[in-house]
């Protein structure tokens, strides 16, 4: 994702809905929700910004793992979290 750490955090809470999360405690780049089951994890890697001209872009390696959701429930959460994301060009 072309986007900030700082941003991606900001936006992180909306895009998974009201389900609380925290850092995992063994590994500082992973992300987990806090319920039972089902759970989510979201790795965060650093990239090499993209550089337009003048204008540096940070860019994160987002890798996003389901654990116990069905299909359809793993579909709607990854949608959601998805168009949280999005942004438009122009």
């Amino acid at each position: 994702m072309t986007i900030s750490r700082t941003e991606f955090l900001r936006l992180l809470p909306a895009a998974v809905g009201v389900e609380p999360f925290a850092w995992d405690s063994l590994d500082p780049s992973v992300l987990v929700s806090q319920s039972e089951r089902p759970r989510w994890r979201i790795r965060l890697a650093p990239l090499p910004p993209i550089h337009l001209g003048p204008v540096a872009l940070e860019r994160l390696r987002v890798e996003l793992g389901l654990e116990g959701y069905p299909p359809g429930p793993a579909a709607a959460f990854v949608d959601r979290f998805m168009s949280h994301f999005q942004r438009g060009g122009g």
